[in-house]
């Protein structure tokens, strides 16, 4: 009886233990495309919404005026943030020339493409071995629309594997040739299935 007992009490104690110890807790934290802003060797970073998102303390980050990047964050206070991490991605504007003669068309897979903070954003995946590949953004002056046409060279790299490459471009040229309050425009881009054509307004 008295070994039941110490089991039942064992047993007992374990549960409760285990009852009282509570989980951590992951602080929340956000991944957003942000445009950096630096200004007297300040930075702080522009959300597609307008918001600015200003460092609790200074980060090792060094970047450009205009740089985009992928910003990892955990709200603080207000508009203040803890910044864990900030990584570049390729940031570009529509070129002047080029079109057609400078259109390549190797292919891409699209994983998602869309407007926000006058830039045209893309996640697409490429297949990469070891040569650098060429990105750019053309407008074709000839059309009666504005027609954007995503240019992508491989650079005869080897096959390789999938890998995720993130892309803004700004818009800004389209808007100061505009006086509306809104254009719309369409974008081709070259995928395994063959030309895709999106349409976006800037708003």
């Amino acid at each position: 009886m008295k070994r039941v007992c110490l089991l039942i009490g064992l047993l007992s104690l374990v549960f409760v233990t285990a009852c009282e110890k509570q989980p951590e807790r992951i602080e929340d934290y956000f991944l957003e495309f942000a445009t950096v802003l630096k200004s007297n060797g300040e930075i702080k970073f522009a959300l597609d919404n307008r918001k600015i998102l200003i460092p609790k303390t200074s980060t090792s980050y060094d970047g450009i005026n205009g740089q985009r990047v992928i910003l990892d964050y955990t709200p603080y206070k207000a508009d203040t943030v803890i910044v864990n991490r900030v990584t570049d991605i390729f940031t570009s504007t529509i070129a002047k020339n080029g079109f057609p003669i400078r259109w390549s068309t190797d292919p891409v897979k699209i994983q998602s493409v869309w407007v926000g903070g006058d830039y045209l954003n893309l996640i697409i995946e490429i297949e990469y071995h070891s040569k650098p590949h060429t990105i750019g953004l053309l407008r074709d002056f000839e059309s009666s629309q504005v027609d954007l046409y995503f240019s992508h060279s491989r650079n005869d790299d080897p096959p390789g594997y999938p890998q995720t490459m993130y892309a803004s471009f700004s818009l800004s040229s389209l808007r100061n040739a505009n006086a509306s309050n809104s254009l719309p425009f369409r974008f081709f881009i070259n995928t395994y299935e063959g030309l895709r054509e999106f349409r976006f307004e800037l708003k």
